[in-house]
């Protein structure tokens, strides 16, 4: 593993999906904590129609010859096109290290639905859900609306492969399903539907290879936790510690590190929780959690002893001491 002070780190960001504007946002945060930790930074965006561009020019890459001569890349990037495999792939191509999980595992993540079917094989307690096709919604309206109408209302219907709360309608009445998944559709072939979590919405973050940061309990002034609530200065108060039990606290932790080893993740990951009195249920989990100033993932690891910069500079070097071991079998 790479042992210099001062590592050159390509940091991506934007991209194609909904989620381009906090990806730009994340990017801006970590290109300036990765500068005050000492590194030289390498800024890439990422256009909405897909172009690379690095100093206002267009980027051109070659398979083998790695990203602009930089030690690791920092994706900074949210949603399709960028935190499902593609973009982690290419990488791959490269053969350059970077942050975060491989692309098996951003793949699994991005898809809610898949990402819920394997914590269930794997016996972890969580939210109840149904997946929905487009198609299917198509060919069996009636089936559908019936099998989300046994969840209980009001439900979360979200598009499967997007986070941020984009897309995400909460629906209190059964004559606005219909509408809700068509607006779903609108974003992804496949939709979710979740039950009404029970208790407060709790969030713990990952380090690799198994550190699990306190938990922190998220407070909103609205209905739900929106996208105006994440990304508002004001819109929402992480409490730490979080208002819940020891046992559960416990259980949170315990649950984050097997969520996150169970999906085969890699440097870090953030997993959302409801929790009520003792029980705990696992809603999600983000292998790119965000990185703006108002993300909660820093200002987890930062309750438990790990300072912004130390955090970038942690996440770069466990991706080159990866690479070199991939490198070497």
């Amino acid at each position: 593993m790479s042992t210099r002070a001062r590592l050159r780190v390509a940091v991506l960001a934007g991209g194609r999906s909904a989620e381009h504007e906090v990806s730009l946002s994340s990017g801006r945060a970590v290109h300036e904590g990765l500068q005050s930790a000492g590194h030289e930074v390498l800024w890439v965006q990422i256009e909405r129609d897909g172009a690379w561009r690095h100093e206002d020019r267009l980027l051109s890459v070659c398979p083998g010859e790695g990203l602009l001569g930089a030690d690791v890349v920092f994706g900074a990037l949210h949603g399709p096109f960028g935190e499902d495999g593609t973009v982690q792939g290419m990488l791959e191509t490269l053969d350059v290290a970077y942050v975060g999980a491989g692309v098996a595992a951003s793949a699994l993540c991005m898809d809610k639905v898949l990402f819920k079917q394997l914590m269930g094989a794997a016996g972890v307690d969580q939210v109840e859900y149904i997946g929905i096709r487009e198609r299917r919604w198509r060919t069996a309206r009636a089936q559908v609306l019936a099998e989300i109408v046994g969840l209980g209302l009001p439900v979360f219907v979200k598009p499967a492969h997007l986070g941020s709360s984009v897309g995400i309608v909460k629906v209190t009445e059964t004559e606005r399903l219909g509408e809700a998944l068509e607006q779903a559709f609108e974003h992804d072939v496949l939709a979710i539907v979740e039950a009404l979590g029970d208790g407060v919405e709790v969030e713990c973050g990952v380090l690799e290879p198994a550190f699990a940061s306190e938990p922190g309990e998220i407070v909103f002034k609205g209905d739900w936790y929106d996208y105006t609530a994440k990304y508002t200065p004001g819109g929402m108060e992480l409490r730490l510690p979080a208002r819940i039990t020891e046992g559960a606290r416990k259980r949170v932790k315990e649950l984050a590190v097997e969520a996150f080893e169970h999906a085969g993740c890699e440097g870090l990951a953030r997993v959302d929780f409801f929790v009520n009195g003792e029980k705990v249920l696992v809603n999600e989990l983000n292998t790119m959690p965000g990185f703006t100033p108002t993300s909660v993932y820093a200002k987890l690891m930062g309750a438990s002893g790990i300072a912004y910069p130390e955090l970038l500079s942690r996440l770069c070097r466990l991706a080159i001491e990866r690479h070199e071991q991939r490198s070497l079998s």
